[in-house]
């Protein structure tokens, strides 16, 4: 089984040196939040691995593909700075790394589109990780409804982060209420969404997500926010063709036992989740590949 982790961010190597810094450099405050800071127990939240890091990490796992996910940015530049380094590890492995690029309407209406065009002319296939909740606008921005319509034309999928509405408080936390991802769904039927971390579990709140066969859901950071049965729960109500894995790489999903992030363990995890051979297969890439037709 060739595995895809669809769910996975890298940042340039000034960020990786001194995270804080760089994103105090650029306004980019509440990343720093989400992901400088250390847990209680003083372990850090998550790594700032390398490119070459990142491919050595995939080989331990078994990875056969990482889907790099931008990030929701603050501020215009730093959305076109990600974009630019990930055009840069695509065209070094094109073999083993997909990246999908990032914008903010606070470019303009126009620039974003040519943002957009751009990253795609560049090699990059997708859109996300974005969340107009964090980045401060509406999800009825013009500008935001003309990129996701420009993403249904040229195929992109668009990733999105989902909130639990029900998950505990933690620095950085920002609510991302669920009938928003339904009314987008709706609204832009051509578009492929995938919501970020089971969805906030859309579709086992509300039953009229099943609807949207434009909804897709992937797995990102499940250790930190359910229980194992998650898999087999989700799985039983979502079609499996609707699920991708993804591990939000470089997290550190289990605090508890790791000091840093451990890919293996959460595929591990994915593989004894109780899932038929045919779930595990649309997981682990057969969905990623058919949702970007490779």
């Amino acid at each position: 089984m060739s595995l895809i982790d669809a769910h996975v961010h890298l940042y340039p190597p000034a960020a990786n040196a001194d995270p804080a810094a760089w994103a105090a450099a650029r306004g980019e405050s509440h990343w720093a939040a989400l992901t400088t800071r250390r847990r209680k127990d003083r372990r850090e939240v998550q790594a700032f691995p390398s490119a070459e890091e990142l491919l050595r990490a995939m080989d331990a796992a078994g990875v056969a593909r990482a889907v790099l996910l931008g990030w929701y940015w603050e501020n215009p530049a730093t959305c076109a700075e990600q974009n630019r380094f990930y055009a840069e590890c695509v065209r070094s492995r094109p073999d083993r790394l997909t990246a999908f690029a990032t914008f903010h309407p606070a470019a303009g209406h126009d620039e974003a589109l040519a943002e957009v065009r751009r990253a795609r002319d560049e090699g990059l296939c997708g859109l996300g990780e974005l969340s107009p909740h964090s980045q401060g606008y509406s999800i009825d921005d013009e500008t935001f409804g003309a990129v996701l319509a420009l993403a249904g034309e040229l195929g992109l999928p668009v990733n999105l982060h989902v909130t639990d509405p029900e998950s505990g408080a933690y620095p950085g936390r920002v609510g991302t209420p669920l009938a928003d991802f339904t009314r987008l769904a709706g609204k832009f039927p051509s578009t492929n969404f995938i919501l970020a971390h089971w969805g906030g579990l859309l579709p086992l709140r509300d039953p009229q997500a099943l609807e949207f066969s434009n909804l897709y859901y992937d797995t990102a950071a499940s250790p930190l926010l359910y229980a194992e049965e998650i898999w087999r729960r989700f799985l039983n109500v979502v079609p499996k063709e609707q699920v991708l894995f993804g591990s939000d790489y470089p997290l550190n999903l289990y605090p508890r036992i790791d000091a840093a992030p451990a890919m293996p363990r959460m595929i591990a995890e994915f593989h004894r989740a109780g899932l038929t051979p045919d779930e595990l297969r649309a997981l682990a890439g057969g969905n990623f590949r058919r949702l970007l037709r490779l």
